[in-house]
């Protein structure tokens, strides 16, 4: 499952990876990330009043039924493409509320327990990644409202099942219309992904609440 990833890009960078693209009211200037973990505020992509708007999220979805604590969210910063439409926690969002996740890249770990080896994948062009993604809004008794995400995973196809059974649900940018306006069903989360490279990193991408702004947390290990 995706349980790490990046996003580093300049304004330029993701305008033209989702044109037409506007900053939500409030949002400040994009600041660099290299090792995101679930919980932490990440950008996503959603529609808007004047085309998409990128708005900041909790990587771990909470519906707007939730009636307990934050604290006791089970395990949503994933929702498997098999159950997505009809799981409790997600198949609301799957119906009206769809996103995209940017990601510079993301990481996977292989090796045993007691010595994972930690590798960061990319787009072989260079370019973003577009995940398929699902938000909503919840209203806490203290009437705090938290706005959160999740990312789409499938099972990985031939090259990446060498480091891991599961994968992100990668969109082309002309998918991102019919995925966003719930107009795509399930088949599109599950097409040919992007040409991805990968390369081993240091260990220090296992230490998280250090700080995501590391960028050598993504170089290769030489």
């Amino acid at each position: 499952m995706c349980g790490r990833f990046s996003q580093h890009y300049t304004w330029q960078q993701i305008h033209a990876f989702s044109e037409p693209l506007t900053l939500a009211p409030g949002r400040g200037n994009l600041q660099p990330r290299y090792n995101i973990a679930p919980t932490t505020n990440v950008d996503i992509i959603v529609p808007g009043e004047e085309g998409r708007e990128l708005i900041s999220a909790r990587w771990w979805l909470v519906p707007a039924w939730w009636k307990k604590a934050l604290r006791e969210v089970p395990s949503t910063f994933n929702a498997r493409v098999e159950g997505v439409d009809t799981s409790a926690m997600f198949r609301d969002s799957f119906k009206r509320r769809r996103c995209i996740v940017p990601a510079s890249g993301f990481f996977e770990w292989t090796g045993p327990k007691t010595a994972r080896i930690p590798h960061y994948f990319s787009a072989a062009d260079g370019g973003l990644l577009g995940i398929a993604g699902l938000w909503d809004q919840w209203r806490s008794r203290e009437r705090e409202v938290v706005t959160s995400c999740t990312m789409v995973v499938r099972a990985a196809d031939e090259w990446t099942a060498k480091y891991h059974d599961r994968m992100p649900s990668f969109l082309r940018p002309e998918q991102f219309p019919s995925w966003l306006s719930g107009e795509a069903g399930k088949d599109i989360l599950r097409q040919t992904p992007p040409q991805l490279q990968e390369w081993i990193v240091s260990t220090q991408v296992n230490k998280t609440g250090q700080g995501d702004d590391d960028p050598t947390t993504v170089l290769p290990v030489v």
